[in-house]
């Protein structure tokens, strides 16, 4: 017999797994925020992992990133080139959804969805190669109402204020009101000062006025949008500020009355949970109103853990309908991984099962399996022990796994049913037809 290679098993960097008791502590979070979405009314849809790469490069900046597909042996005469592309966010293969099911759908269309995506970028501290995120968006014909805008962050805060998180604050901005203050500034180009001034938190002022510079902007232009920049408020009076700055355009007048308005929509929030900053511009080019980027208060250079906005015209590569929609993402990856990497998240258990059922011995393996069913039917999640062995390993293996409670079937004929209670070590006798689990 010919020696087997071996393959040394080495985690694949940016690709996160988690042992099962993290696992668990991660699927409940996701039920959570599954709830979360759903109580406001948003269905559940899942797209393909993959899009065809024309889709996905009709994005923009980020179309860099990502990952073809093709197989490692192509068919003799197939074209290898490749034509189909792993997804890297869910708001493009959403867009394409609502176009190829215009007809079958109800509008506004709001849904869910909570799937991997993936990103070709070096990995780092919060930033990985494969993540989940999970997404809400609001998909209209023709107008999607500006209120819709106010229940995004609405729905985040409800969900992440579940999970026990470090504090964090979500800030708002609106592209209309950078867009149209630097038109008021006679910029010729105000979506390149946008990209610029989104890389502030990354370069500083100094970076940002070398961009600047090299776009044609002279320096009391850049004073003026980094002044801009400056402004952050829990309320209206940003509004109020913005126009104290002088550059006037009825895009920033628009501007400003979108983003008070959701402010005002959200003032009823605990204070420091929602913020204008009017420094968030967000990159992408396709966002056109409001936009949120939400980080964590005592790390804020950690990155992103939610983020979106509204985008106009998104759809309308796929359709010739106007779909403007609004759509906000929470990071879970980012923010699972942070807490796990800190220490933070207490462990859940390593399985789901509530019961083990002994095997006293090969010839009574028939009883026990009937007591596992009966328990199974009575909602307790019940594993049978595997084979006939020694009580003590039986109860080792439950102990390894965080087994609350052994049940051991009759030994003998005439024998009772008992059950143990694996925190207490008290054992008693019981029914498997009635038996409740005790109160903690």
């Amino acid at each position: 017999m010919s020696e087997q290679r071996v393959i040394r098993p080495t985690p694949i960097s940016g690709f996160p797994e988690w042992l099962p008791e993290i696992r668990s502590v991660e699927q409940r979070w996701l039920d959570h925020i599954r709830a979360g979405f759903e109580r406001y009314g948003f269905a559940s849809i899942e797209t393909p992992s993959v899009e065809n790469l024309d889709v996905l490069m009709a994005k923009g900046e980020t179309s860099k990133e990502v990952y073809t597909l093709h197989r490692v042996q192509d068919d003799e005469g197939e074209d290898s080139e490749a034509r189909l592309g792993l997804h890297f966010d869910l708001t493009v293969p959403f867009a394409r959804y609502v176009a190829q099911h215009f007809n079958e759908l109800a509008f506004p269309f709001k849904r869910y969805q909570i799937q991997r995506v993936w990103r070709g970028e070096r990995p780092q501290e919060g930033r990985y190669r494969e993540f989940t995120q999970c997404d809400i968006d609001v998909i209209n014909v023709d107008g999607v109402p500006l209120h819709f805008d106010a229940e995004m962050p609405r729905v985040v805060h409800e969900v992440l204020a579940g999970l026990d998180l470090p504090a964090w604050t979500l800030n708002i901005n609106n592209r209309k009101v950078l867009q149209g203050f630097y038109e008021g500034l006679g910029i010729a180009d105000p979506l390149a000062v946008i990209r610029a001034v989104d890389k502030l938190h990354k370069i500083g002022d100094d970076g940002v006025r070398a961009i600047l510079a090299d776009e044609g902007l002279t320096a009391a232009q850049a004073d003026s949008c980094l002044e801009l920049a400056r402004v952050k408020g829990a309320d209206r009076s940003v509004v109020d500020e913005v126009a104290k700055l002088g550059a006037e355009s009825d895009l920033l007048t628009e501007g400003l009355e979108e983003l008070g308005f959701v402010l005002d929509s959200l003032a009823d929030l605990p204070e420091g949970s929602v913020a204008a900053d009017l420094s968030i511009a967000r990159g992408l080019d396709y966002y056109t109103g409001t936009v949120y980027e939400a980080a964590f208060d005592d790390d804020p250079g950690y990155g992103s853990i939610v983020a979106g906005g509204r985008y106009e015209n998104l759809a309308g590569q796929f359709i010739r309908r106007n779909l403007p929609g609004v759509g906000i993402s929470v990071g879970l990856t980012r923010i699972f991984a942070k807490l796990v990497a800190e220490g933070r998240l207490p462990a859940g258990r390593t399985c789901p099962t509530d019961v083990l059922v002994a095997v006293p011995s090969a010839e009574r393996r028939e009883e026990a399996l009937r007591t596992g069913a009966l328990l199974r039917g009575r909602g307790f999640n019940t594993e049978v022990f595997h084979q006939a062995s020694k009580v003590g390993k039986q109860l080792q293996y439950a102990s390894k796994k965080g087994i609350p409670f052994v049940w051991f079937p009759p030994f003998a004929d005439g024998r009772p049913h008992e059950v143990k209670d694996m925190a207490t070590g008290e054992q008693a006798e019981a029914d498997p037809a009635a038996w409740e689990r005790p109160a903690r």
